[in-house]
């Protein structure tokens, strides 16, 4: 497929960039002068590039990351100073309304850093469905040491993160690196740097390969598998008894038949979007 890219709504030069290429939608942050910070603009184009992506019916998934040094630094200060004193603000949607387009999304989001992330940006990390980080880059919840409180970010991070870790690093905002993120359950996996695209290209290729109905219901599958979903013996006979009657569906589809044709034919599959 040839490589196209659709234009983000914007007042100024875009902060936000959206590309398509082989099925995978790639939405950048691009407002290096500030770090990627979370403002109001900066959240308007990336929820309307997150929606076109999610509408485009050739996009498999979606990868999330950012230009410059900095994935993303979290809140707009400035921003929100001025907000403060009365100054006025332009519409935009907030944090829990980008943080929900990410987790409820019908397609897989990758988030592959550039680099550093701090506050909110480390909260679109956990919102992905998958997160590379290079060795290199380092994180921190700075609210406490700003006066402030995690709270919204907490929703996505605390279904990520080992309490233990999620404590320690949520009461001190310390820094920590990619592997300490890995070990925590943040991210997925941290890369040597130089390994970057490598490891991305190999996530993108699983996905372009799956079936696009059954990567949307595996997603929302994982969904319905968080924290203290089963909590106990009647759950756990309940969500038995539900995903028997989804393998059984899935088995019966259109997808399964040619997923099943393809490996004895020794081709790839052809699926209908």
């Amino acid at each position: 497929m040839t490589q196209h890219t659709s234009p983000v709504p914007t007042v100024d030069t875009p902060l936000v960039r959206l590309a398509v290429d082989r099925g995978i939608a790639t939405v950048t942050l691009d407002s290096p002068g500030n770090r990627n910070a979370l403002s109001a603009r900066l959240r308007s184009q990336l929820s309307e590039a997150l929606a076109q992506a999610m509408a485009d019916d050739s996009v498999r998934g979606v990868v999330l990351t950012g230009t410059g040094s900095v994935f993303c630094a979290g809140a707009d200060l400035k921003e929100a100073g001025a907000a403060l004193r009365g100054e006025p603000v332009v519409p935009a949607p907030g944090m829990p309304e980008l943080f929900e387009q990410i987790m409820g999304a019908p397609k897989p989001v990758v988030a592959a850093l550039n680099g550093a992330a701090r506050a909110g940006g480390i909260g679109l990390v956990a919102a992905a469905d998958i997160a590379l980080a290079p060795k290199s880059a380092t994180f921190a919840f700075t609210e406490v040491r700003l006066g402030l409180v995690p709270a919204i970010i907490s929703v996505p991070v605390a279904a990520r993160m080992h309490s233990r870790q999620l404590s320690r690093y949520f009461l001190t905002g310390e820094l920590f690196d990619a592997t300490a993120a890995a070990k925590s359950g943040l991210i997925t996996q941290a890369v040597p740097d130089r390994e970057m695209v490598h490891a991305l290209d190999a996530v993108l290729e699983g996905l372009r390969g799956a079936a696009p109905r059954a990567l949307s219901r595996t997603k929302e599958l994982l969904g319905e598998l968080g924290a203290g979903a089963i909590a106990g013996p009647e759950q756990r006979s309940e969500a038995l008894g539900r995903m028997g009657e989804l393998s059984a569906e899935f088995f019966a589809s259109a997808d399964a038949e040619e997923g099943r044709a393809a490996f004895f034919d020794k081709r790839q599959p052809r699926w209908v979007p």
